[in-house]
């Protein structure tokens, strides 16, 4: 398996790093920052985790997934106040609607969901081994900060951050408090506002509240160890805050903070930047409010590669709508349609029994090394297509396939959709209940008695009847077949 390194700005082959424990992958992704609803461009960035994660346990890494929630910050403090309510009575709701959102799109459990708050102690402890090193001083403002000149690799991920840049950084700007512009702030002096919304605690050098720097660097090495094997995260995120993550961390334990580094490009909107300003910011419940298939959102969010830009559109969104119905279509038709007890429909289907199943085999081998080869689902998505393209002509010439063939093609299918994740979702909203089905087929009978009969009214009127209730009828020389869609 090969990802691509922002570290060494390159492809390099993946293997845990755990000698003791050689199935054991750690990932930490950097998880939301709940002072609002996480919109699509977060969810761009969680759902290529999710699919990370996914992938790991298909080639049987036995993973310990991260991803945190900073919940103490600029951004929640100051929705805090201006709410009117404490920290935590602000970004817990939040917090919940994050975790709605994700099973919305059917994300596997992860391991952990800390909360920055909950490693207080241990980031002041943090701290304090960097101020003992002689890695953070404190400031004019009575803030703890880093000291970036004690680190002597300093911008090796990013390339920025070095002596030249000093006068530009964009980092934690403090006016005089610092020692050097590109310093940032480990630990800060309570304000006001801070007081306000109950986001202070106490500490040696006073009291105060973490960085947003240090909160993951303490989550990481709390949970996961001084090393992980893999960090990810959105492409905003790899200046400043993964360059300083690893500056901390590095100074700290004087081990590498992580092997891999993986960066998510970001997502547009109708090829502009989302906005609320702009009226193109959505959010994932505000998207399956107005009526879109949670699938049909994560298959478009997970449909170009990682590393790619993408343009979330309507019509995208459309065309992920048909995307997952076809599939839907291809597993029904394979499930429903198998060779009989006789007949020249099962004789042609046994007579090429095992042909399909090898093809079966050959896509799904071509998915898999896709997905190897740096998360390439653009190149998998092919071999998914490769496999519905044979399965219906299979079905087509033979009126129906062999159970060999129909075992393989199913198993190959649920093996990408382990990937994919959205046809068990789709069905969520799609399947339909005993009662419902037994209605729906009387009234799929009765049109065809009504069509028999030439009553082309009452025919269309029970046709549309059906549409009104998200049934798709599709008249076939085998009968009438109907799908609920969305």
């Amino acid at each position: 398996m090969n990802l691509y390194d922002s570290l060494h700005r390159e492809l390099r082959r993946f293997e845990p790093g755990r000698p003791g424990s050689p199935g054991r992958v750690t990932v930490y992704g950097c998880g939301p920052t709940v002072y609002d609803y996480a919109h699509i461009g977060n969810f761009r960035t969680f759902i290529v985790y999710d699919l990370l994660h996914r992938h790991l346990r298909r080639r049987g890494h036995e993973v310990e997934f991260v991803v945190n929630f900073t919940d103490v910050d600029d951004k929640t403090i100051d929705g805090a106040a201006a709410a009117g309510r404490s920290l935590a009575e602000h970004t817990g709701p939040f917090i919940e609607a994050f975790l709605e959102d994700a099973g919305t799109l059917g994300f596997l459990p992860v391991s952990h969901h800390p909360r920055a708050t909950e490693f207080i102690p241990a980031m002041v402890e943090f701290v304090g081994r960097l101020m003992d090193a002689g890695h953070a001083y404190r400031g004019a403002d009575g803030s703890v900060y880093y000291s970036v000149a004690t680190f002597d690799d300093y911008g090796k991920l990013s390339g920025k951050g070095g002596e030249e840049d000093s006068r530009r950084s964009r980092i934690d700007a403090a006016g005089f408090a610092k020692a050097d512009p590109r310093d940032f702030a480990l630990w800060k002096a309570a304000q006001p506002s801070d007081r306000e919304v109950g986001a202070v605690w106490d500490s040696p050098w006073g009291a105060g509240r973490p960085g947003w720097h240090l909160e993951c660097s303490v989550m990481v090495t709390s949970l996961l160890g001084d090393t992980v094997d893999i960090h990810v995260g959105g492409e905003d995120l790899l200046f400043p805050h993964h360059e300083n993550e690893i500056a901390q961390s590095e100074a700290a334990s004087g081990r590498p903070f992580a092997r891999f580094w993986m960066h998510v490009k970001h997502l547009k909107v109708d090829d502009r930047k989302m906005s609320k300003s702009l009226g193109n910011f959505h959010t994932v419940r505000e998207l399956v409010e107005e009526g879109h298939d949670p699938a049909a959102i994560r298959w478009v969010l997970l449909s170009a590669h990682y590393r790619s830009e993408l343009n979330f559109t309507a019509g995208g969104l459309a065309d992920g709508t048909e995307a997952v119905q076809r599939l839907l279509d291809f597993r029904r038709r394979m499930t429903e349609e198998v060779e009989g007890p006789g007949g020249p429909a099962a004789g042609a289907a046994t007579t090429a029994a095992g042909k399909l199943a090898g093809r079966a085999r050959r896509h799904l081998d071509a998915f898999d090394r896709a997905m190897d080869e740096d998360l390439n689902v653009p190149r998998a998505l092919a071999s998914v297509w490769g496999l519905v393209r044979d399965g219906n002509a299979a079905l087509d010439a033979s009126g129906g396939v062999s159970a060999e063939d129909r075992e393989a093609a199913l198993a190959a299918l649920a093996e990408m959709d382990g990937r994919l994740g959205v046809l068990n979702l789709a069905a969520k909203t799609r399947d339909v209940d005993a009662d419902t089905e037994r209605r729906i087929r009387e009234m799929v009978e009765a049109r065809d008695r009504a069509r028999k009969a030439r009553d082309f009214a009452v025919a269309d009127r029970l046709r549309a009847e059906l549409e009104a209730q998200g049934v798709r009828l599709e008249d076939t020389p085998a009968g009438t077949r109907w799908k609920r869609v969305r």
